[in-house]
């Protein structure tokens, strides 16, 4: 790979005047020189222009994307010979300097792997250490049952070496060792006194790494003609183990799902995203059946598309391991794909394919992964609330947003609802830590405004509202919202300003185009939509505007239905109950019988009230259908 780092005594200025079109990498460094996030590039040139230019991407106003280019002090850039070696320089890099911007991937180590040990004479045994030294691992194993079948069945068919010894070519020549137990009772072939070859010892251990990988049907081929052979030679006793290994190995495959007719190998990946955290699943499927799963923990990845998410997953994970199927099953195309794609080919020796499938057992299994990575995110979910100290990512996300100093983790928010103007009503509701907390709930009628004006009516309930809690010298919210834009907005200013709380945060959020307003602001905050600090802005908003129009519709009915009874003389609050109670509604009432209605108050008051509804055109209801 031909890699030119360049640039080291220019400015940035300078370099980014001079930045070359060719693919490779780029390192951002704050002012200390530490690099805070790599990437990389098909035309170093467009790329890097692109986070100095607003105007050419939406994606640069995104408070995320703000906050690393306003650290960024130098750029250091790597130029490389194509897109698939600055993709393969990106993923090292970001494995070794772990940059502060970049998806942070964390894999689940707290599964148990088996391990074929890089020595001469190789051991295999269980570890929960994954150690880069050229070892071979297979797993995780999730199940340790089925983790420890798999190690007792390889022990069972192949004489593997149960010792710690340190086999060399030159120990072995020397004897240093003698033969054990294991090698008297036909458990091991005696490789530390030098009865089998080093060759005939990795062929039989190439034999245990494609029953682990799940590809048998080859070792089952090769143990049939062995057994044939021996048979074939008289040596029945040796053909009897042979068959005693075929049969475990048989018993080995039926135990696993089988999940693909066609004996196909292919890897299902899924990932679920959550605010700034995903989780990540990858299931093995080899030969049709599933012999393995991983799981894998993201960070840092809001406001990042799905398809870049799952590609940063994707080139961490394959930069690790060589055993790459034929066919990746993918929930949504990644970002580079093609790239993604030939680099995978040239890793793997062999074609291969990304599948994104619409239908059919395929897209059924691609569900199946992808529950388990939503499952997966939840519990971690779980584990951050046990602990007790755990504060939503859309909590952390909405100060983000509205650069607020401190965390939003109790939020008032206010609605007004009328009828042009009649009935008018407001509501409050409180917002702890992203939970609604309804004990804490508040409606109010408007008293002081008449006609439809919802600013001198926000103006109305948020002096009530802060004036009491003033006078019980109550706790303040982190963040006052009310529902509307600049308007209402600036209402609720003036009067927290008079009240002398004008340093309690606020913001308004506009239904029309989602829109959220600072008081300081004269246009819009552009708040991503996909951050989860806007997601928890709508919910609060949407469950006030539930609460007050709920209120408002209920003194809606009851003035509607006092109003038409109480007309009626000779009727108050306690007959217009009982008349009520007993047919439904006042359309009951019009429409019931003189003698119906002085069975429950008197034949004067009856008389009067069908006399009152006499007066009406009566168009009595139809029936049903």
């Amino acid at each position: 790979m031909d890699i030119h780092i360049t640039g080291h005594d220019l400015t940035l200025t300078e370099k980014l005047d001079s930045l070359p079109a060719k693919p490779g990498v780029y390192q951002f460094k704050n002012a200390d020189g530490k690099i805070i996030y790599v990437g990389k590039a098909q035309s170093l040139r467009s790329r890097v222009r692109q986070y100095f230019s607003p105007r050419n991407t939406p994606r640069a106003l995104e408070p995320k994307l703000e906050a690393l280019v306003s650290k960024i002090a130098d750029v250091e850039l790597m130029v490389t010979d194509s897109e698939v070696e600055a993709l393969i320089l990106e993923a090292n890099l970001i494995k070794k300097f772990k940059p502060r911007y970049n998806v942070v991937l964390k894999d689940d180590k707290s599964y148990p792997f088996i391990v074929i040990t890089n020595e001469p004479f190789p051991r295999v045994f269980v570890t929960r250490r994954v150690i880069k030294d050229g070892s071979r691992y297979f797993g995780p194993y999730t199940d340790v049952k089925t983790m420890r079948f798999a190690l007792k069945t390889v022990r069972d068919i192949f004489l593997i070496r149960s010792c710690n010894y340190d086999l060399t070519p030159e120990t072995v020549s020397k004897k240093k060792y003698r033969l054990c137990l294991d090698y008297h009772i036909k458990k091991c072939e005696g490789p530390c006194e030098g009865v089998v070859s080093q060759e005939h010892y990795r062929a039989m251990i190439d034999k245990v790494s494609q029953v682990l990988k799940g590809k048998a049907d080859a070792v089952v081929e090769s143990l049939e003609q062995e057994m044939q052979h021996l048979a074939g030679d008289l040596k029945f006793e040796e053909a009897a183990r042979t068959r005693d290994r075929l049969q475990a190995l048989t018993v080995y495959g039926q135990k696993q799902k089988v999940v693909d007719a066609h004996h196909s190998d292919r890897d299902i990946i899924a990932i679920a995203i959550r605010g700034d955290d995903a989780a990540g699943v990858i299931f093995k499927v080899r030969e049709g059946k599933v012999v393995g799963s991983q799981n894998f923990y993201l960070s840092n990845v809001e406001g990042k598309p799905e398809g870049e998410v799952l590609e940063s997953l994707i080139e961490r994970y394959y930069l690790e391991t060589e055993d790459i199927p034929s066919e990746l099953v993918l929930p949504v195309p990644v970002l580079s794909e093609e790239v993604v794609r030939r680099w995978l080919e040239e890793k793997r020796g062999g074609p291969m394919s990304l599948e994104i499938p619409k239908g059919g057992e395929r897209a059924k299994l691609a569900g199946m992964v992808k529950r388990n990575a939503e499952f997966l995110l939840e519990e971690l979910e779980l584990q951050r609330m046990k602990r007790g100290d755990f504060i939503p990512h859309s909590v952390q996300a909405l100060q983000r947003d509205l650069r607020l100093k401190g965390l939003p983790r109790r939020i008032e928010c206010f609605d007004i609802s009328n009828t042009q103007g009649s009935d008018s009503v407001a509501s409050m509701v409180v917002f702890v830590d992203a939970k609604p907390k309804k004990s804490e709930y508040r409606k109010f009628k408007i008293r002081s405004v008449s006609g439809p004006d919802d600013f001198a009516s926000m103006q109305e309930v948020i002096e009530r509202r802060y004036r009491r809690v003033l006078e019980e010298e109550a706790s303040l919210p982190d963040l006052i919202m009310v529902d509307g834009g600049k308007g209402q907005l600036s209402s609720a200013v003036e009067v927290l300003q008079k009240l002398d709380l004008a340093h309690v945060p606020i913001s308004g959020l506009a239904k029309r185009l989602e829109e959220v307003f600072l008081p300081e602001a004269t246009e819009p905050l552009n708040v991503p939509r996909t951050s989860s600090g806007l997601r928890l802005l709508q919910t609060v908003r949407d469950e006030a505007h539930r609460f007050a129009i709920t209120y408002h519709r209920q003194l809606r009915s009851k003035r509607i239905l006092q109003t038409e009874l109480d007309l009626i003389k000779g009727v108050g609050k306690k007959r217009a109950t009982e008349l009520l109670e007993a047919f439904g509604s006042v359309q009951g009432v019009k429409f019931a019988t003189e003698e119906q209605i002085a069975e429950i108050v008197g034949e004067k008051v009856a008389a009067k009230i069908k006399e009152y509804f006499a007066e009406e055109p009566v168009h009595p209801p139809e029936s049903p259908p």
